[in-house]
């Protein structure tokens, strides 16, 4: 089962938003009902295969991370439901609309998590984009929910990289709902507290044995593993990065020049605004150094 939990996690719920979207045409507000259920089952598998038993309690970031996929989310809704009129100040249609729906979904999620991937990476190396993506860095604990835990500016940031050229080529307001469904199913694997073993898929996957590393403490060291659903795209920047021997813990986790970032709601949109002291970068384990 841990084998399959990731692509049947993926696969199931981005197949049922496919056909009540695409096929049923049923109203797109119904996928936030479907997200609380993924939400659920994240929760549920993490209780019962638990990759780190530590990561599944409260470390009193349970009400903040709740707040930041709450506004996030919404943000996301309000998003969605400007596409029409987005839609509506362009002169041309350039998607191909006449493509079956799957097809258009899979089209904007490989050239979303191009797009998504970029900003990203851009993120570790720009100042001010960093100050904004620190937020999500700061976790001390990798489970499903704080995959939807992110700076609303940063949020927007990634949507303009990912997203803005999709609707800017007419992406349908179906397409972009789903879309945006799947990132928020593909965001919980990727932070998932699930002790998965996908195996092969695991390589093409940007899913949490691999995402993990992303959230290094020691300083640079975390500056890999940066693609949201597939993989290729670090091959191609030369950040891949895996050491299977190696089992990330809570002291492994954070931003280290900063331990006392702030942990509260409030507290994370104001720092990016703020300066903030730094400290020394821990060192980095001998397990987790890179080789050759």
């Amino acid at each position: 089962m841990l084998r399959l939990y990731a692509p049947l996690f993926l696969l199931g719920f981005v197949a049922a938003a496919v056909v009540w979207v695409g096929r049923l045409h049923g109203d797109p507000l119904w996928l936030l009902a479907l997200l609380a259920v993924a939400i659920a089952v994240s929760f549920a598998a993490e209780r019962v295969w638990p990759y780190d038993p530590a990561f599944n309690h409260d470390h009193g970031d349970s009400l903040r991370d709740t707040l930041h996929a709450l506004v996030n989310e919404s943000l996301n809704l309000l998003s969605i439901a400007a596409v029409p009129l987005l839609s509506a100040l362009i002169p041309w249609q350039l998607w191909p609309v006449q493509w079956p729906f799957v097809l258009q979904v899979l089209l904007a999620i490989v050239c979303a998590d191009l797009g998504i991937t970029l900003v990203h990476y851009a993120s570790h190396r720009i100042g001010w984009l960093w100050r904004l993506h620190a937020v999500h860095h700061s976790v001390t604990r990798m489970y499903g929910f704080n995959g939807l835990m992110k700076h609303p500016l940063h949020q927007a940031a990634e949507a303009v990289g990912g997203v803005l050229p999709l609707l800017l080529l007419g992406l349908p307001m179906p397409v972009a709902a789903v879309l945006a469904f799947a990132i928020a199913i593909q965001l919980l694997l990727q932070h998932s507290n699930v002790d998965m073993r996908p195996g092969v898929l695991g390589r093409v996957m940007a899913w949490a044995p691999l995402h993990r590393f992303h959230h290094m403490r020691y300083g640079t060291a975390g500056d890999v593993n940066f693609g949201l659903f597939l993989t290729v795209w670090d091959h191609l920047l030369g950040t891949a990065f895996d050491a299977p021997g190696y089992r990330l813990r809570q002291h492994d986790l954070g931003i280290g020049s900063q331990p006392d970032y702030p942990r509260d709601y409030p507290g994370q949109l104001l720092a990016p605004f703020r300066e903030l002291p730094h400290g020394e970068v821990p060192e980095l384990p001998e397990g987790l150094r890179r080789r050759g």
